[in-house]
């Protein structure tokens, strides 16, 4: 099905309740417009091909219409003996559009860094982690104040593998992510974590699912959101664990910081569970700033703006501190203090 064949979907629809579709599209949603290909840099030891992309079934709308969009593709390929791979992304001009394909072996660290100023960008990165990998992942969104990003990613993990996985979203103004993972074999697992800093009128759409298909996997998911302004942030978890996959071993938890009267954050764990012999947790806490915490500090001569930063550079960086990649929290946290730092200055 193409893209002009499918029904723009309605706020009623989970997945696009709080993200409407047509605020999300570059144009007019009954248009596909032409994209320029998104800058791709790398270093490290991997091979990186260019393609056609495959057309695949789905009834995503968004996925099909990156698709359309720009059916370039660049594919990874990591045959891992520890290796630290950088990807630098960079978005320039009206509308831009990536896809991504990691195909990864044995063990590596991942690091994908988005910046730039387009109006609108489309990202989709797939991953495949074959058996005994281990493979830790971040992704950094540091794009213009002003940029719209729709981004997708679609990970599938396989026997006696584990995907590490850490984000830091500091950038754009309206930002709609959909991430899918599958556990597809026994042991294969999943740490998820995802730090959200919002400013101003920042808006900021997380949806995670988390499908546990087989016996014996296990999978993780924290989101810590601190909203200033009169930012949004929206975590959507659903967590799927499918009949007869019995030992699984799931959780999600999602902690909202809110730093003014006018900032809004929504948590919404969801657990579809089909299965008896599991373990199944979730959890959701939103919460002011703690008065105490910013008396203390500005009696020790900080500012305001450096108290609040400080609060805050202490909720995010917990988000990570369950991340046993410590190229990837190192990077993370470095790059929020780095961000912190700089909104002080300004």
């Amino acid at each position: 099905m193409t893209y002009l064949d499918m029904e723009i979907p309605s706020r009623s629809s989970h997945l696009w309740r709080y993200t409407p579709w047509k605020r999300i599209h570059p144009s007019k949603v009954d248009i596909v417009p032409s994209c320029e290909t998104i800058i791709i840099n790398h270093e490290g030891d991997c091979e990186l091909k260019e393609s056609i992309r495959t057309v695949n079934e789905s009834n995503d709308i968004s996925r099909v219409f990156l698709h359309e969009c720009n059916d370039q593709m660049s594919t990874v390929e990591i045959d891992g003996k520890g290796q630290l791979v950088h990807v630098n992304l960079i978005a320039s001009g009206e509308s831009v559009v990536g896809h991504i394909d990691f195909q990864c072996k044995g063990e590596a660290t991942i690091i994908i860094h988005l910046s730039g100023s387009a109006t609108w960008t489309g990202l989709h990165i797939t991953g495949n982690l074959e058996k005994n990998s281990s493979i830790g992942y971040a992704f950094v969104n540091e794009l213009d104040s002003n940029s719209k990003l729709l981004r997708c990613e679609d990970w599938n993990i396989h026997r006696d593998s584990r995907l590490e996985y850490g984000e830091l979203s500091i950038g754009g103004f309206r930002n709609k992510t959909d991430i899918r993972t599958t556990l597809s074999d026994s042991n294969s697992s999943l740490n998820q974590t995802v730090a959200v800093y919002g400013v101003d009128s920042r808006h900021d759409d997380h949806h995670m699912e988390i499908s546990h298909m087989v016996k014996h996997t296990d999978s993780s998911l924290i989101m810590n959101a601190a909203c200033g302004g009169r930012s949004h942030s929206i975590g959507t978890g659903q967590l799927f664990i499918a009949k007869d996959a019995n030992n699984s071993n799931a959780g999600q938890v999602f902690h909202n910081l809110l730093l003014s009267q006018d900032a809004r954050a929504d948590a919404i764990p969801e657990l579809e569970v089909l299965s008896d012999d599991v373990s199944a947790a979730h959890g959701a806490a939103s919460a002011p700033i703690d008065k105490e915490q910013l008396h203390y500090l500005l009696s020790r001569g900080l500012s305001p703006e450096q108290a609040e930063a400080l609060i805050v550079e202490g909720f995010l960086v917990n988000t990570f501190s369950s991340l046993k990649n410590k190229i990837i929290s190192d990077d993370l946290k470095t790059r929020l203090k780095i961000h912190l730092e700089c909104g002080i200055m300004r």
